[in-house]
């Protein structure tokens, strides 16, 4: 599957039911089609930034969207951590699986609540999940109720989304509960030539949890 057929499925889902649709098709092919032919970035970016801004508190991880296990693999190569996987598209964790980097896997919808305590995690990872046709904004919410106080966030937002899709909004509606958020610019992908994403740029948002 081509970046840009790819993506283009992608950014064209509308509901849930859509995901589970797409990747169940997509995930035996994500990771050599994908993610290696077209140096998909983002992964890599977010271990690199949890590495940085983390301590050894923050754990355990909670890796949203977490797909075939990219972002576990990358924050893996640094430092072994406690790490659960959640996403809504069982085959994509079943490919997870067989990489040993998740404590737990956890099937279930971002956009609803879920079945996970309050203060749970210790950081909260993820990469391409909230971006076109994917997780918006609301989903911060119960993100932030099963996190620790002063746990750290390390996520992905598409840079066309971040005001378009409401999450500028959100990000204002919950600033008394978050630290102010550092951001990074970065390219989502490296070595290809789709016209239409292949430039996608995408914003790095870390930021904790409050008190």
């Amino acid at each position: 599957m081509s970046l840009k057929k790819g993506l283009n499925d992608a950014y064209s889902l509308k509901t849930p039911q859509d995901s589970i649709n797409l990747y169940k098709v997509w995930a035996s092919s994500y990771d050599k089609d994908f993610a290696e032919k077209n140096d998909y970035r983002s992964p890599s970016e977010i271990a690199n930034y949890f590495e940085k801004y983390s301590n050894e508190n923050d754990t355990p991880i909670l890796d949203v969207g977490a797909g075939t296990g990219l972002v576990a693999e990358c924050l893996c190569m640094k430092n072994k951590r406690e790490i659960d996987a959640i996403d809504i598209s069982p085959e994509m964790l079943d490919l997870a699986k067989t990489k040993n980097f998740y404590s737990k896997l956890i099937e279930a919808d971002l956009t609803k609540n879920l079945d996970i305590d309050n203060d749970v995690y210790g950081g909260i990872v993820s990469a391409g999940t909230f971006t076109h046709g994917h997780v918006g904004p609301d989903s911060l919410d119960e993100l932030l109720r099963v996190t620790k106080p002063n746990g750290l966030f390390v996520i992905t937002i598409h840079s066309k989304l971040f005001k378009k899709a409401g999450f500028e909004k959100k990000f204002n509606e919950i600033n008394n509960k978050i630290t102010e958020p550092i951001i990074h610019e970065v390219k989502a992908y490296g070595n290809n030539s789709d016209k239409e994403h292949g430039n996608d740029v995408i914003l790095i948002m870390i930021f904790r949890k409050l008190n």
